[in-house]
C-alpha cells in the first residue's frame, strides 16, 4: 500500500514537472512572438505616384520663395508633376518673380504627421553646382526646436549624402552623418529614416549608415521634399551646371510599429 502510494505521488510529482516545463516552453515562445510580432513594421501612409496627377489630398505644392538660407529659386506648382510612375521637381534657370531660378515643393503640413516611425523614400536626385535636393522633416507646430533631414546631398558632390539632425532652433546646432557612395544621380536610390523615441538610425540602400540618441525629436513632424538652388551652404550655380535638373521620387512610405500588447500569465 505504502509502496502504490509513493508511486502514485511520484507519477503525480512528474506530471507537475512535465506540466511546468511545457508551460515555461510556451511562455518563451509565445513572449518571443509577440516581441516579434510588436516590433514589425505596417505601412500606414503612402504615395506610390501611380497616377497622372499629384494626390493634392496627401501634397500641398508650394508657391512661394524660400529665402530662409539665402537661397535663389522660386517653388512654383509648375515645376511638380507626376510622369512616368513618379513624382517629377524640375529645376530651371529662368527669371520669376525676381528670382533668376523656380524649383518645386510638396509637404504634408496639415495633411498628414505623425510621431515614430519609419520614412522610406526611393529616389533619383538632380546635380551640378549649386543644386541642392532634400527630403527632411520639420515640426508640425513650426516651434519645436528639432528637425530630422532624411537625405540632403550638394549637387556639385553628387556621390555624398548628408544624414542630419538638427535641435535647439534654426541655428547650426546638429549632429550629421556622411556616406560617400555612387553618384546618386545615376540612377534610383532608397534613402531611409528610422525614428524612435530616444534614437534616430538613418539607411541608404538598406543599409544602416548613421544613428543619433541626443535631443531626439518628440513632437510630430510632416515631410518636405524639394530641390533649393543656391544658398549659403552649396552656393550659387555657375557655367558648369545644367538646366534643367530633374529630382524623381518613385514612392514614399510611411511604417510604424504594431502596437505594444498588455499582457501577463500570472
Amino acid at each position: 500500500m505504502i509502496a502504490r502510494l509513493r508511486c502514485s505521488l511520484s507519477n503525480r510529482l512528474a506530471l507537475w514537472i512535465l506540466l511546468i516545463c511545457l508551460f515555461a516552453l510556451l511562455y518563451v515562445v509565445v513572449k518571443d512572438r509577440l516581441n516579434h510580432y510588436q516590433n514589425q513594421w505596417i505601412l500606414v501612409w503612402s504615395d506610390e505616384f501611380d497616377g497622372s496627377v499629384l494626390n493634392r489630398s496627401k501634397w500641398n505644392v508650394v508657391d512661394a520663395p524660400s529665402p530662409r538660407n539665402n537661397e535663389l529659386e522660386y517653388y512654383t506648382p509648375e515645376a511638380v508633376s507626376v510622369i512616368d510612375g513618379y513624382l517629377r521637381i524640375r529645376t530651371d534657370q529662368r527669371s520669376y518673380k525676381g528670382l533668376e531660378y523656380t524649383s518645386g515643393a510638396v509637404e504634408t503640413r496639415n495633411k498628414y504627421d505623425f510621431l515614430y516611425g519609419k520614412v522610406e523614400i526611393h529616389a533619383r536626385l538632380p546635380k551640378g553646382q549649386g543644386i541642392w535636393p532634400a527630403h527632411w522633416m520639420p515640426p508640425s507646430d513650426h516651434v519645436s526646436p528639432y528637425e530630422i533631414d532624411i537625405m540632403e546631398m550638394l549637387g556639385h558632390e553628387p556621390n555624398k549624402i548628408y544624414l542630419t539632425h538638427h535641435w535647439l532652433g534654426w541655428i547650426p546646432q546638429q549632429y550629421t552623418g556622411t556616406f560617400v557612395g555612387p553618384d546618386y544621380s545615376e540612377a534610383f536610390h532608397t534613402f531611409t529614416v528610422e525614428w524612435d523615441p530616444g534614437k534616430i538610425t538613418w539607411y541608404i540602400d538598406g543599409i544602416e549608415r548613421y544613428s543619433s540618441t541626443s535631443h531626439v525629436q518628440n513632437t510630430p513632424a510632416y515631410l518636405y521634399l524639394n530641390t533649393a538652388v543656391g544658398g549659403k551652404w552649396p552656393g550659387a550655380p555657375d557655367e558648369t551646371t545644367v538646366f534643367p535638373q530633374f529630382h524623381d521620387i518613385d514612392y514614399v512610405r510611411v511604417y510604424q510599429k504594431q502596437k505594444a500588447f498588455d499582457w501577463k500569465f500570472w
